[in-house]
């Protein structure tokens, strides 16, 4: 490798603790006027430093707004103080866009409420906090869906599905958020309330004749239309899953000018989004799902552009190495029996007006494949393993970030995408690179669309190792940008990847971005440092060179974690599947709650900050630890659920044992931890025992 030309900040975690010095007060005035609920406490920090990602910023303070009044008083108390703000649903952004030095806005505990669908228009219209799959259900009623649907689509909210432009499976039958967008409700930073959506020219010049704030904003959008618009033609890759920088063509002419879709990917960066208008499409009633599989996943690759002349609605592809991760942590075992013979897997799906029709287009593709030289092998499903196949795929980043006796897998080059003609030769060019930086990952995701996750071990603990990082996602861009590729595909850039932006945009098209941003936040107050002045995407992490967790003495042996407490509650990457609400057992206390702090993740993440002593204090003796453990049911359902195994019943145990030993246990503890002496005593005097219950 060659010498690399950046260098590391004195510490990783330079601006994670920078303060906010007026928070006292900021905290009092909101209290004063906020009918949701307002948290500056320790415990609701560490709960919100982070998100999925690998990134870390103690945030000001949280607000759960109750409505839209509360979000507009939010933000003008905000604003007089000059207290940056950053809109969050469901944390389980992979770049991350969801942490920040920042006062946090969470819709999703009371901003979730939707519109009746209008199945004539086919839109409806959403608060930002709704989790997808309640919009979905909705919109099924009248075999209508919304297209878009990343695989965290149980927990996700729309407000967070427009900031990152998420895609998902079926983006192939209906396009990306951008493409699903009608208008949004905005709030900005300075108090201007406005909806937008596509503008012809005669309002266009209607809105700037009219002048003030709004009129300003789209004689700018304008200007910067008339300037840009053949650098935005030219530069903006033309492949399926371009996600990367602000939606510039969504402003040019043959795109109707629509501002809405254009904030669309913005990362909360330009406004608070108060509502959405979504646009529904067609949902095939009848699907039918092919499991195809090729010797490796390159050859799976090469073939993609053949299986998608066959027009199927979602075409997804996974590789062994995911396969083997989920054998060595005894996960879906049963399902995993169900894929064809092969090292490399598509899976492609039709849907149809008729379960014959979707079972003919399916039968058509096996037929096509014993043409193909590859000679792949092939299965078609029915309705109920066809959902276990999909539920495999959907677990590719819980299942790989950690598997027992091998290093923890990071995102950071997760996300980017090329036509999918080029996506054999992409792989196979990345692959290269692995081997030369010694690195490893498993291969998955959007095939149909030429969009593949990836997840490395990265050494993010040392020097070298976060050079070394930096340096890999370097060439890999240039490689991906040398495939006329997009250095993000679905997840956004974040602090992960937007200081490699200039690889994809010359000077004048980020000079351009930047425009873009100012016209809408001048003061740089929305998410400050995502996509333009970005941090460094080896600054701010939540491991970094200092990274010395209190590794204390424990009951537990945590073999599975090199012995550590602290690895241990490593193991949550904040996927969210323990946010869900509609399946499962986990996690009994959120289903109850709704509460970030009564999560699986929430607990997991408080764990590890303990474990920082820097956040949290008093150690074992935190009491905010302790409240939050206190409505753990220690079912066990994290344990299996969770795809990467995170067990917080044994976490409690552990940290109740030493939270109790210089204190009295409360008297149940003692009623049912002497249960087999009770019962005892029961036998011998049944009278007495009777009495005293």
């Amino acid at each position: 490798m060659s010498t690399s030309p950046f260098v590391l900040l004195p510490s990783s975690h330079a601006r994670v603790y920078d303060t906010f010095s007026a928070a006292d007060e900021l905290e009092a005035q909101l209290r004063q006027k906020i009918r949701g609920e307002v948290r500056f406490d320790a415990a609701s920090k560490a709960l919100y430093a982070t998100d999925a990602s690998n990134y870390r910023h103690t945030p000001i303070g949280l607000v759960i707004p109750l409505d839209e009044a509360d979000v507009v008083a939010t933000v003008a108390i905000c604003r007089s103080f000059g207290a940056p703000v950053l809109s969050r649903g469901g944390g389980t952004s992979l770049a991350g866009q969801c942490c920040n030095t920042a006062v946090i806005l969470d819709f999703s505990k009371y901003m979730n409420a939707m519109a009746p669908v209008d199945p004539i228009a086919r839109t409806v219209h959403v608060q930002p906090g709704i989790v997808l799959d309640r919009v979905r259900e909705a919109a099924e009623n009248f075999e209508l869906t919304f297209a878009p649907d990343p695989a965290t689509h149980s927990r996700c909210t729309l407000g967070g599905m427009i900031g990152n432009n998420s895609c998902g499976v079926h983006a192939l039958m209906g396009g990306k958020t951008v493409d699903n967008i009608e208008s949004l409700d905005l709030l900005l930073y300075d108090g201007t309330r406005m909806t937008v959506g596509r503008t012809s020219e005669a309002e266009l010049e209607r809105l700037i004749a009219a002048g003030g704030r709004i009129g300003g904003i789209y004689a700018g959008l304008k200007r910067l239309r008339d300037s840009y618009a053949e650098l935005v033609r030219t530069q903006f890759p033309r492949i399926p899953r371009r996600v990367s920088g602000f939606n510039l063509d969504e402003l040019l002419p043959e795109s109707g000018f629509n501002v809405a879709r254009a904030l669309v990917g913005s990362e909360g960066t330009c406004a608070v989004i108060l509502g959405a208008t979504l646009k529904l499409v067609k949902s095939p009633h009848y699907r039918t799902l092919v499991g195809v599989g090729f010797e490796d996943i390159f050859i799976a690759a090469d073939h993609v552009p053949q299986l998608l002349t066959h027009k199927p609605i979602g075409l997804e592809g996974m590789d062994g190495y995911l396969l083997d991760a989920m054998r060595q942590k005894h996960k879906l075992l049963e399902d995993l029996k169900l894929l064809p013979p092969g090292d490399g897997f598509l899976l492609v799906e039709f849907g149809g007006p008729s379960q014959a029709d979707a079972d003919g287009q399916a039968h058509a593709l096996v037929a096509a494949l014993g043409q193909l030289p590859a000679r792949p092998s092939s299965r078609i499903y029915t309705s109920a393993e066809a959902a276990r196949v999909w539920h495999i795929r959907e677990s590719g980043l819980g299942a790989t970030a950690f598997v027992p006796g091998k290093p923890m897998r990071w995102e950071g080059w997760e996300d980017a995408a090329v036509d999918p003609a080029q996506e054999g030769s992409y792989l196979r060019a990345i692959s290269a690179l692995m081997r030369e930086f010694n690195y490893q990952s498993p291969m998955y995701g959007h095939f149909g669309q030429g969009c593949v996750h990836m997840r490395f071990d990265f050494d993010l603990e040392s020097e070298a190792g976060i050079l070394a990082y930096r340096q890999f996602i370097e060439r890999a861009a240039d490689i991906v940008v040398a495939h006329g590729g997009a250095i993000s595909g679905e997840h956004g850039e974040g602090q992960a990847r937007a200081a490699l932006l200039p690889k994809m945009f010359s000077p004048e098209l980020i000079e351009a971005v930047r425009e873009f941003k100012l016209s809408w936040d001048p003061d740089n107050k929305l998410n400050p440092h995502n996509l333009v002045d970005p941090h460094q995407p080896h600054e701010d992490l939540r491991l970094g060179v200092d990274y010395k967790p209190w590794q204390p003495e424990t009951h537990f042996a945590f073999a599975e974690d090199g012995g550590s407490f602290a690895a241990a509650t490593q193991r949550c990457v904040g996927v969210g599947a323990c946010r869900k609400q509609d399946a499962g057992a986990m996690c009994p206390s959120f289903m109850a709650t709704g509460e970030e702090l009564y999560s699986t993740r929430g607990r997991a993440h408080l764990l590890w900050e303990l474990m920082q002593r820097e956040l949290l204090p008093n150690k074992w003796e935190n009491d905010q630890v302790k409240e939050s453990l206190d409505l753990c049911l220690a079912c066990k359902a994290c344990k299996s659920e969770c795809p990467v195994s995170v067990d917080v019943a044994t976490y409690k145990a552990e940290f109740l044992s030493h939270y109790y030993e210089n204190k009295r246990r409360p008297l149940a503890h003692y009623a049912f931890g002497r249960i087999d002496l009770w019962a005892r005593l029961a036998s011998i005097a049944p009278g007495i025992v009777n009495a005293i219950n």
